[in-house]
């Protein structure tokens, strides 16, 4: 990756352009639910992924939990093949066991019944109970993961920044699949991009007054590039 890759989140077409604008390099589409939000409708998925060519990920995710049922599973699948052949570039999903352990059979299946899709595991690692050993079943390898979404605490970075860093500098694959989220500052990049980290997702940062009732604000995404682009080209 020659630079860093900013990653916004976007509710509906109304948000693109201030992301298209502003530099972002790809859009996390879901509906606002419990915690990552929901997957939207077809046709709000269909209306962003028209209304841009940056790469589009979409939430996989029919209710509050970090678990999933045998029926959902087979319209989770459904779903992200008619995203897919919507034009989206890939899913974003994530799943937990009963112990609250990274659900690695479910998250396999998932990903290998979508064939060459990439994919972004939420942050539900977050909620885990063993985080250094969740990180080792993603580690190992799943097929089409490129990014893990984490804050390193449920309450986001401002709890589990320094841990999720320590992570970050003593594991390179934790730091190439790392895509720090839930409350980043811009005082956090240059040391996260020290680590190895090349992946960053903002969300309400990028919206005028912090809140998801404002669109997208071109200006706010662009001083995240010129942030991340800064300590990108230091680090190097």
């Amino acid at each position: 990756m020659s630079r860093g890759l900013l990653e916004v989140a976007v509710l509906h077409a109304r948000d693109v352009p201030g992301c298209e604008r502003g530099g972002a390099d790809r859009l996390s589409l879901a509906v606002e639910g419990e915690g990552e939000g929901r997957t939207p409708d077809l046709a709000t998925a269909a209306s962003v992924i028209r209304a841009t060519e940056l790469p589009v990920r979409v939430m996989l995710r029919l209710n509050d939990t970090l678990t999933t049922t045998g029926g959902e599973f087979v319209r989770l699948v459904g779903l992200a093949e008619e995203l897919v052949s919507l034009g989206a570039e890939g899913v974003e999903f994530g799943f937990l066991d009963t112990d609250l352990e990274v659900d690695v059979e479910t998250c396999r299946a998932l990903a290998t019944a979508l064939p060459g899709v990439p994919w972004t595991f939420h942050r539900a690692i977050d909620q885990v109970l063993e985080p250094a050993r969740s990180w080792r079943r993603l580690t190992a390898g799943l097929p089409g993961l490129s990014a893990v979404r984490s804050g390193g605490s449920p309450q986001g970075l401002a709890h589990g920044y320094d841990d999720l860093l320590a992570l970050a500098e003593a594991d390179p694959d934790v730091a190439r699949l790392l895509m720090p989220a839930g409350g980043l500052l811009p005082e956090h990049v240059p040391w996260l991009l020290r680590a190895g980290v090349r992946q960053l997702h903002v969300d309400v940062q990028v919206r005028p007054g912090a809140t998801t009732r404002s669109y997208v604000d071109a200006d706010f995404v662009r001083s995240w590039r010129l942030i991340l682009d800064d300590a990108a080209s230091r680090s190097a």
